[in-house]
């Protein structure tokens, strides 16, 4: 059983320099050629779509050289590896509050993603100032601006008639089968938090520099092992399987 959705929680890049009396942002840089191997990875594996959690809404209360290291490798990223991608059929989307961001990291993000939007082999997704809080306020936000008029929500709308699925900044993908935690911590961090709801959750103690593709293979028999019953029993879903 393969996940068509892979989403990762990329944990322990300074714990990583500090263990080697580096600077963190040598641990960052190292995480940043990990993401190469493990895309690769899931391209071979045929998994569709994966999604990495760079940069949270939480991390720019990280030291302003850290903050500043961080945009400075996400451009360094977009500029060296948007051709690799688009080579190897990769399609690039950011999601997140991209305000923040300078105008020219904003700038190369738009031309990545206009550059690999054609390509469907791997859907790569990188969630950058992104919030899980941030996703399901924007959507409601765009949800009633869509179907409120000006006399306000009506009185008989109700929990049920809400549907922000379409308006969340994954929209375009299925919800993560699988979300992976690579360094030690065992919690979700405010990443996609309405579209894990039934994901599998896997966290492991190697830092994310260390996490290989050999790692990953492992998570993944880990998960080829789980039950996904989504709310059903053992029982309905070996009477549905025939």
């Amino acid at each position: 059983m393969v996940p068509q959705h892979v989403a990762m929680i990329m944990d322990g890049n300074g714990r990583w320099a500090k263990k080697r009396f580096l600077p963190r942002v040598a641990g960052h840089a190292r995480g940043v050629k990990r993401v190469r191997d493990i895309v690769e990875f899931c391209t071979a594996r045929n998994i569709h779509y994966l999604t990495l959690f760079a940069f949270s809404t939480e991390n720019w209360k990280r030291p302003p050289d850290e903050v500043e290291h961080l945009m400075g490798l996400f451009v360094s990223a977009l500029e060296g590896e948007v051709a690799r991608l688009h080579a190897n059929g990769v399609r690039l989307r950011v999601i997140g509050d991209l305000a923040p961001f300078s105008p020219r990291l904003q700038q190369l993000i738009a031309t990545a993603e206009a550059r690999t939007a054609g390509n469907d082999r791997l859907v790569l997704t990188v969630a950058a100032n992104y919030g899980g809080q941030w996703d399901i306020k924007q959507a409601f936000s765009r949800w009633v601006n869509e179907h409120v008029g000006a006399g306000g929500v009506p009185s008989a709308v109700g929990p049920s008639d809400i549907d922000l699925a379409p308006y969340l900044s994954m929209a375009y993908a299925p919800n993560p089968d699988f979300v992976i935690r690579t360094g030690g911590e065992q919690r979700i961090s405010n990443f996609l938090l309405w579209q894990s709801t039934y994901s599998e959750l896997f966290f492991t103690d190697t830092l994310w520099p260390d996490f290989s593709p050999a790692e990953m293979a492992k998570a993944l028999d880990w998960y080829a092992q789980r039950e996904r019953r989504f709310g059903q029993t053992s029982q309905q879903l070996q009477a549905a399987a025939g």
